[in-house]
């Protein structure tokens, strides 16, 4: 199994900032396709909406692929390791009692990209929710049942 002797580097540099927007990516370990079984992809969401509605952030767009996800979210009064370190840690307990597994789901890191005071955040949210599109899961958006974004 390869390991990642640069995932470490991810962290250097981070710094969470309330009202900051952030487009967030983190990968399967191994990049296993686990969540082409949509209600395994089903439970990620459920963490999605969990952080928030408890107002941890405000999520702006999302979408959970086969072996991976993008989350677009604007952080509210908490730490963005403290937010996505739950949501994944979560969501690995949930898939795992599902399916009977053990051990980590998740890269231990993650990739985030704060969005700039006045940037156009439409952007990020069309490349977000075209994701399924550019892969070739689906020819329209609507038919792919693991995205949401907050302009509709």
């Amino acid at each position: 199994m390869p390991t990642h002797p640069n995932s470490h580097r991810l962290r250097y540099g981070r710094h969470s900032e309330n009202g900051r927007a952030y487009l967030i990516t983190t990968v399967i370990h191994a990049r296993q396709p686990i969540f082409s079984d949509w209600r395994l992809g089903r439970l990620v969401v459920a963490e999605l909406r969990r952080a928030h509605e408890s107002g941890l952030v405000n999520s702006i767009a999302w979408v959970v692929m086969p072996d991976h996800f993008h989350w677009l979210m604007q952080l509210h009064d908490s730490n963005l390791g403290s937010v996505i370190g739950a949501t994944k840690a979560r969501s690995t307990q949930s898939v795992n009692k599902m399916i009977g597994r053990h051990g980590p789901l998740w890269q231990t890191s993650y990739h985030d990209r704060a969005i700039r005071d006045g940037e156009d955040l439409l952007p990020f949210a069309r490349y977000i929710v075209t994701n399924p599109l550019r892969a070739g899961l689906v020819e329209k958006i609507g038919d792919y049942p693991l995205w949401d974004a907050s302009w509709l």
